[in-house]
């Protein structure tokens, strides 16, 4: 054999992503490293793999499709041999491809993987962001063996671990007629311009809030980017509903925001790793759920302000109660 297990490793991203560009980003190398791999295993296997698209990306031929699946058992059959020595030496090593919710990845995963590599030096962590159900198809075709998500309809399939609570909050400009405050109920921002963090799940979750008070948001704007809903919401053009806590307050303009207690008896969304429940788990997969559970709790989130927990339910004076910004 001539070909690598890394070149494969390039083909295969470039596989899953039917992109050059794509499957770069996702692995970290450079775009004419991944070219010069497939063009190597085209010639060295006799096979073309993929049909090029001007502009519009790949799509793999009927012989790639079968070397792709070929392709996927290699790479896994070697990385169990890494696994393999782990348990036989009693020690922890390998790569763990993680999954991370999108909107939590930009906060939990530097701080979490630093710190588990850190930790086990031998080990190693290739991420990728996606939103929950592209993450629970990653699990189930075995394109990672943890993923980080919330508790929001778990899959009979899935072993959730939880993690950390996330009660949702009032995100406001500075400028906001409601920025003073100190806690909101859902019926005090009802009438106010909403902006909608547009994701799967999260959506159904912040719109769920208000029909438990048979309320109804005056949604002025959607985004699937929580950057983008965090700016939003900072140039004024009105407020949000969020869970997560980034430490600085400042959106990506510069300009500053302002987080509100949100009253009422609000179920929060909890942080979990998620597994796949008929693969049994290698001693990396428990000795990373075992750094999760030490490493994040209600009272440390990576990249978070600790989040704040309403006891007070339905109380009519919220100005006697502060929230830390």
């Amino acid at each position: 054999m001539r070909y690598s297990l890394r070149q494969l490793e390039y083909f295969i991203a470039a596989g899953e992503t039917l992109s050059i560009t794509l499957a770069a980003e996702r692995i970290h190398i450079s775009q004419p490293s991944i070219s010069t791999a497939i063009s190597f295993l085209e010639k060295e296997l006799g096979v073309q793999l993929f049909i090029r698209h001007h502009a519009q990306g790949l799509s793999l031929t009927p012989a790639g499709r079968e070397l792709l699946r070929e392709a996927k058992n290699v790479v896994a059959q070697a990385q169990r041999l890494y696994v393999f020595a782990s348990e036989t030496s009693n020690q922890i090593r390998g790569t763990l491809s993680l999954g991370c919710m999108v909107t939590l990845a930009p906060m939990l995963v530097p701080e979490l993987v630093h710190s588990f590599t850190t930790a086990f030096a031998t080990t190693k962590v290739a991420h990728r962001e996606a939103n929950p159900d592209q993450l629970l198809d990653d699990l189930r075709r075995s394109r990672i063996d943890v993923a980080i998500i919330y508790d929001l309809q778990v899959p009979a399939d899935i072993d959730f671990l939880p993690l950390a609570r996330l009660p949702p909050h009032v995100l406001l400009s500075e400028s906001h007629p409601l920025a003073s405050r100190t806690a909101l109920t859902l019926k005090e921002i009802v009438d106010h311009p909403m902006i909608l963090l547009d994701l799967p799940l999260s959506r159904e979750y912040f719109l769920a809030l208000f029909m438990k008070e048979d309320l109804e948001p005056n949604i002025y704007a959607r985004s699937e980017h929580i950057e983008v809903v965090r700016t939003m919401v900072a140039n004024g053009l009105g407020y949000s509903l969020l869970n997560i806590r980034p430490r600085s307050d400042q959106a990506l303009d510069g300009k500053r925001l302002k987080r509100v207690r949100l009253i009422g008896d609000n179920r929060p969304m909890v942080i979990g790793t998620a597994t796949l429940k008929t693969v049994s788990k290698s001693r990396l997969i428990q000795a990373f759920e075992s750094h999760c559970r030490s490493f994040i709790s209600d009272s440390y989130i990576p990249g978070m302000v600790a989040p704040v927990f309403d006891k007070t339910k339905r109380r009519t004076s919220p100005e006697n109660t502060e929230e830390p910004s």
